[in-house]
């Protein structure tokens, strides 16, 4: 059973899952390896886990690991490949939404200021 009313319980069920997914890709890892993919997780979802360490979180139930197994389990090889190949993709779109959004907030800025100049000095 996974610890509760942490952060703790999700970094189990975290290493529990990495290593059900490792296995499904036949991967030998090394301590140091499962480490660091813990931390990055931990890095990834510091926000969540802050939240979660501030609230009761119940354990996760034994079923419920075992369903996230299980779906590990039969997940097919195009589906893990689609998840690989998604995530360049989906950090270069947040990165294009990101320039968009301050190139959007910079013009409503410019904007802003000439619409004040014009009703501050007679505009048009």
């Amino acid at each position: 059973m996974t610890p509760t009313h942490s952060s703790a319980a999700l970094l189990t069920a975290f290493d529990r899952l990495f290593e059900r997914a490792a296995a499904k890709l036949d991967l030998e890892c090394t301590a140091d390896q499962r480490e660091q993919a813990r931390r990055l997780f931990a890095e990834r979802y510091a926000d969540a886990l802050r939240i979660v360490d501030q609230i009761e979180m119940p354990a996760i139930a034994e079923p419920t690991l075992a369903s996230m197994e299980s779906a590990i389990d039969e997940l097919p090889a195009a589906s893990i490949a689609a998840h690989l190949a998604t995530v360049p993709l989906a950090i270069h779109v947040q990165e294009s939404v990101r320039q968009i959004a301050r190139r959007a907030a910079e013009q409503r800025a410019i904007e802003h200021l000439i619409n004040q100049a014009d009703e501050t000095y007679g505009g048009n």
